[in-house]
């Protein structure tokens, strides 16, 4: 079993939801970097997304992109990202680790050669953001074949004739980006995410987690009413921008809180 589908089942015996955070690799540096994602797990991150930096962060709102920046400025590369997570796999066998980016890097070093990479390193999951699915299949076999999960965008404009398309070849989960738009802006309207999480699971049985605009424990608890699934990052990154590792933990175990307090919230037992 891959360490998302055994994290997914974990916490629905727990009636609650994920906590996904996101930091971007090498940001400021290599070692402050490393330090943040091998101390994410205790402070209450279930799963973690990656960054790997790239020149062009198309899809990203300034946080990320000034991340971006300062990453590549300090070394940071698609290989030093990779050595990054064989090293916490030295101490955390069970959180899952999603890498998350953009195509170029990954065919520049060729498909084949990063999945397996990705796989020694202990890589869990791959989001893409500029590969669509029609756009996908000089890298999933290879994904695949390494039994790394493939994880799908869908997004407000997702309507029923392409959440197919999407989902049919997704695995580990599905990620809904609530608002149209880039990263860190604004927030989503709660039914309006409501409405669109139970659309898509008419569509599939992956878990679906939301991101994009999620800011506050508050709204995260509000989202892990609704999703199996929560991901902040901009928020995680700007505050280790402006307080360092310390004020994003905080925030991290302020996040975790909201949304374990949502699941007790809801039935006196859990979600």
């Amino acid at each position: 079993m891959s360490r998302l589908k055994a994290r997914f089942q974990a916490l629905k015996a727990e009636n609650r939801a994920a906590l996904i955070t996101y930091i971007m690799a090498c940001d400021p540096d290599r070692e402050s970097s490393q330090k943040l994602l091998d101390a994410l797990p205790s402070a209450g991150a279930d799963i973690i997304e990656f960054g790997m930096p790239f020149t062009d962060p198309m899809a990203d709102g300034p946080a990320i992109q000034l991340a971006a920046r300062r990453a590549l400025a300090a070394g940071g590369s698609l290989a030093l990202t990779l050595e990054m997570v064989a090293r916490f796999r030295q101490t955390d066998r069970d959180t899952p680790v999603v890498l998350m980016g953009y195509y170029n890097p990954v065919y520049t070093r060729g498909p084949e050669r990063f999945c397996r990479e990705a796989a020694e390193a202990g890589v869990d999951g791959l989001i893409i953001v500029d590969l669509p699915p029609e756009e996908v299949d000089e890298l999933l076999p290879h994904a695949r074949a390494q039994g790394i999960d493939f994880i799908f965008l869908a997004t407000p404009t997702s309507d029923e004739a392409r959440l197919p398309q999407v989902v049919s070849r997704a695995s580990g989960f599905v990620y809904y980006v609530s608002i149209a738009g880039i990263t860190g802006t604004r927030s989503a309207d709660e039914a309006a995410v409501a409405d669109a999480v139970a659309r898509i699971r008419r569509h599939t049985d992956l878990p679906v987690c939301v991101g994009f605009g999620i800011k506050s424990p508050e709204q995260a608890a509000a989202i892990a009413r609704i999703a199996d699934g929560v991901v902040v990052g901009s928020a995680i990154v700007q505050a280790a921008t402006d307080l360092g590792n310390a004020g994003a933990l905080d925030l991290v175990r302020g996040l975790a809180t909201g949304i374990r307090g949502a699941a007790v919230a809801e039935n006196g037992t859990g979600k």
